[in-house]
């Protein structure tokens, strides 16, 4: 290859890797700067954000916020949309229409639609793509396009500690109990007790702690060992190479 086509060809591969640097580096600065918290709430202005919680940059749709009110060290991750109301600009009355207790984490592309009052307590955890929403529509009319046809609404409450896996779907009148789980997938509707796993679609019970009988059917895996109080990083990998080496 000739020397000059040598030379191009290093330069070009220089400014590749250059921009691309300055795209990756600007992506993080609006990552941080569009970042919404308590502190720097943007455009928007909720009925209430905790201490700690964090909307990431970019959000999805968000509407109504004045209805919605926040708990505090929640993680709400990018492209969550949050609507409070059938659409923007509605009086909603003076009580809030969506609610999430203190630590509540919605993952990466989850929706919160709440026409009716949704309620999640604390500490519940929902994986990427999750659903929950307080209207259905409904196909009463066999004349009438499904979409044109007013929908129904009823309350969503989701106990605390609750796990929500990957694309769940959360339908109107809904009632989790406390530390609920919910599989990947799972199409949730009606009453669900506490401590109750739930999977399929719709979703039915597969397994449930009693204080009297424990787990039923039993667990397949055995509980994981708790980390002791005070234990580092490094002595966490040091055990980690014993446990590699007795089994080998």
């Amino acid at each position: 290859m000739p020397k000059n086509q040598n030379t191009f060809s290093s330069l070009a591969a220089l400014r590749g890797r250059v921009a691309s640097r300055a795209v990756h580096a600007g992506w993080r600065w609006m990552q941080r700067a569009g970042a919404v918290t308590a502190e720097h709430p943007g455009r928007l202005r909720f009925g209430a954000i905790g201490e700690g919680t964090r909307l990431a940059f970019p959000q999805g749709t968000v509407f109504g916020e004045r209805w919605i009110r926040l708990g505090g060290h929640c993680i709400i991750a990018e492209q969550v949309t949050l609507t409070a109301g059938m659409m923007p600009d509605l009086d909603l009355g003076a009580d809030p229409v969506l609610v999430l207790g203190n630590g509540v984490v919605l993952g990466r592309g989850s929706h919160v639609i709440a026409d009716a009052r949704i309620t999640i307590g604390n500490d519940t955890f929902c994986g990427p793509g999750v659903y929950i929403t307080s209207t259905n529509h409904s196909y009463d009319d066999p004349h009438e396009p499904v979409g044109r046809q007013w929908p129904r609404s009823a309350p969503v409450e989701i106990g605390p500690g609750c796990w929500l896996g990957t694309g769940a779907v959360i339908l109107p009148g809904a009632k989790l109990g406390r530390n609920v789980v919910v599989a990947a997938g799972a199409v949730v509707r009606g009453e669900v007790p506490d401590h109750a796993v739930v999977a399929g679609a719709p979703a039915r019970i597969v397994r449930r702690w009693e204080p009297e009988t424990g787990w039923q059917p039993p667990l397949r895996t055995p509980a994981p060992v708790p980390i002791p109080d005070g234990m580092t990083p490094e002595q966490l990998r040091g055990l980690a190479l014993l446990a590699e080496a007795e089994q080998s």
